[in-house]
């Protein structure tokens, strides 16, 4: 499939923005500002963009970049509440969406507009089954359905009568952009439409844009904090920064001749399946001073700034390109420095490698699970009482000080395990040995939710610590374990609403570990943070485990994370671990089919990702044989009836005792994959 885009033509004008001959969007000069509490915040600030028709532009940039609020400008759809004001000019689809009307706005988004949000579940009415809400944009129940085949939703005529609450995460987004293309509209924005994803469901819902870009003509506006993710369909790439645009290009000329040090930051935390364990992950800084009101506001982080940088901010210009074919004036960057700057190696050489963690103790095992089965009492998609395997069978031992990744899309079990492994979920069969008590402390994704919110940090921290200790050493301990996770002291009086998302996750591993436990329990505590946050946790974690001698389990279902956390790593679907080995060999060399397909869908820049097919099966009625089977590639027809259990395979070309060396499989395919 050809998803090149019309190649852009033209000259640069003075605005410094690439001029396009038939451009959807044209944004001059944007300044957006918006009132909360009383008090305006400029959000955009002189916005210079253009968006050719049949586009696809990934707009980059970590949270409160001001991605969001740019696309709503878009749509006309800035909230009213926060009496928002805007200057310069905003044309889209050949409309002036400061001068049109209420009516014509509707009257534009329900024709020549389509838009997919982050969460399908807070824009889908959870009364109505999904197909009405299709037909609605789409006119007919036939070409509702007809939509719904297309978008790739299995049996649409029969899903059609479902609700959102029986879809998985993926056919929701899928009934978001059937009713986000229906009237063939000319622009399509997606704003975060993977974030909340398996990286195996981003793929198809990655694909399924670009596919939809080619039938439907549409140009696209693909909003993501994760630069290898729009370099997987994006024909160009904006990245944004405190409301600016500071660098714009094509893919390629982004991802491999950035000429901003804060896309270069974007890019070197990044991870990869080839990421150095040796070293720290590289991450941009995350204490920011106070910033000059004329100045570059990336200029307190940037390791390349000069005394010019605090004086102005820099304009958006031309970018010295080392590729002599590259068009005159495709990419663009706001940087005075941006003739020295090379690639984003020459930073990561300054990091020190880290020290080798202590090896795990050998003998006995700290946390021993075998054959755990876990079964729910829940409600299938017709109000009838279901049971629901979430647990079959699951056997994992935890050597004292050893870091295991569990990996696996949603509904595979793994959140589910964690819980056992932490007495959390008492409704369990089989056998768990373990510590338990404070012995086994947990961090959840969302720490913002597992904090209580009327405490401050100080009072959180304090919590943890005996009632019998002196007010003045429960201090200086609170003092110390902030001083280790990288947070000032200052925080200890805020309230948790008052910290950004990385602050609150490095206050919940404080509170996790100011009296060290034997086992941390982390369940994707890194998902929802943007790339550069998520290294620097990721750093902490690691360091905490080196320092403290404790074990980790940490669920994610993301590899390249899980290889760098762990020292091995399981793989989980549909509630059995199908595959487990030391991280490196599960990466290089994966024995288990899904965990190949788990490999292949990494987003990596300049790889074309094919989407594993289907969906998982549902855990209310898990196929027969291995679950895996309908959508394996190798299946033989004995899958289909016999479940295989884990199952040792050569190590090295031999079997291994040692539980660290281990590489175990359970597909009845292991000796041939």
């Amino acid at each position: 499939m050809d998803t090149a885009a019309p190649p852009l033509t033209g000259t640069l004008p003075e605005s410094g923005t690439v001029r396009t001959l038939d451009a959807v969007v044209r944004l001059r000069g944007l300044d957006v500002s918006l009132e909360r509490n009383g008090l305006r915040s400029q959000i955009l600030h002189g916005i210079d963009l253009e968006i050719g028709r049949g586009e696809i532009l990934g707009v980059v940039g970590e949270s409160g970049s001001g991605k969001s609020v740019m696309s709503m400008a878009m749509l006309g759809l800035l909230p009213e509440p926060s009496r928002p004001h805007i200057d310069g000019s905003l044309e889209v689809v050949g409309m002036n969406l400061r001068t049109a009307s209420p009516a014509e706005l509707r009257e534009a988004r329900r024709t020549r507009m389509g838009v997919v949000f982050q969460d399908p579940m807070t824009s889908l009415n959870p009364t109505m089954v999904v197909g009405r809400q299709v037909a609605e944009k789409a006119g007919s129940q036939d070409e509702a359905i007809r939509l719904m085949r297309a978008v790739g939703i299995p049996q649409p005529e029969r899903r059609y009568r479902s609700y959102p609450h029986e879809l998985s995460g993926g056919l929701r987004q899928r009934v978001m952009i059937a009713m986000a293309v229906a009237g063939n509209p000319d622009l399509l924005v997606a704003d975060e439409p993977t974030t909340a994803l398996d990286v195996t469901v981003q793929a198809q819902v990655l694909k399924l844009l670009a596919s939809m870009r080619d039938e439907v003509g549409c140009s696209i506006v693909l909003i993501t904090h994760d630069l290898g993710v729009a370099a997987q369909i994006a024909d160009r790439i904006a990245v944004m920064y405190q409301g600016r645009i500071v660098e714009t290009g094509t893919t390629q000329q982004v991802l491999q001749s950035a000429r901003h040090p804060y896309t270069l930051g974007l890019l070197g935390s990044r991870l990869t399946l080839d990421s150095d364990r040796s070293r720290p992950l590289w991450a941009l800084p995350t204490d920011v001073t106070a910033r000059s009101a004329d100045g570059c506001p990336f200029a307190p982080r940037c390791r390349f700034a000069v005394t010019t940088c605090t004086a102005a901010a820099p304009p958006l210009l031309p970018a010295p390109d080392p590729d002599p074919d590259a068009a005159a004036g495709t990419h663009l960057t706001a940087c005075f420095e941006a003739a020295r700057l090379g690639d984003a190696a020459a930073a990561r050489d300054e990091l020190d490698p880290v020290p080798p963690s202590p090896e795990p103790l050998r003998g006995a095992s700290l946390i021993q699970a075998a054959d755990v089965e876990c079964t729910f009492q829940v409600r299938d998609e017709r109000g009838r009482k279901a049971r629901l395997g979430a647990l079959r069978g699951v056997t994992l031992d935890v050597q004292p000080g050893e870091s295991v990744a569990i990996v696996g899309e949603s509904g595979s079990g793994k959140s589910t395990l964690l819980r056992v492994a932490g007495h959390l979920e008492k409704r369990f069969t089989g056998s768990l040995r373990g510590p338990r008590g404070t012995d086994v402390q947990m961090v959840f994704q969302d720490a913002g939710s597992s904090l209580t919110p009327w405490m401050t940090i100080r009072e959180v921290l304090h919590e943890r610590l005996s009632g019998r200790m002196p007010r003045t050493e429960k201090e200086q301990k609170a003092r110390a374990i902030l001083d280790r996770v990288g947070l000032p002291a200052a925080v200890l009086d805020a309230l948790p609403g008052e910290l950004s998302g990385g602050q609150r996750q490095r206050v919940a591993l404080a509170r996790a570990t100011i009296v060290p436990p034997q086992v941390l329990l982390c369940d994707e505590p890194t998902s929802a943070l943007d790339v550069s946050v998520a290294a620097n946790v990721l750093n902490l974690i690691n360091e905490l485990r080196r320092d403290l001698g404790i074990a980790v389990m940490f669920v994610t279902h993301d590899l390249a994370v899980a290889r760098i956390v762990g020292d091995r790593i399981a793989v989980m679907y549909l509630g059995r671990i199908v595959e487990v080995g030391r991280a490196e060999d599960v990466i290089a060399d994966p024995r288990h089919p899904y965990t190949r397909n788990l490999v292949a869908a990494v987003p990596q820049p300049g790889k074309v990702i094919e989407p594993l097919p289907g969906e998982p099966a549902s855990a209310l009625d898990p196929p027969t044989g291995c679950a895996f089977h309908p959508r394996c590639p190798v299946a033989l027809p004995e899958c289909s009836r016999t479940v295989v259990g884990i199952q040792l395979t050569a190590v090295d070309g031999r079997p291994s005792a040692d539980v660290a060396r281990r590489h175990e499989v359970a597909c009845v395919r292991r000796g041939e994959i």
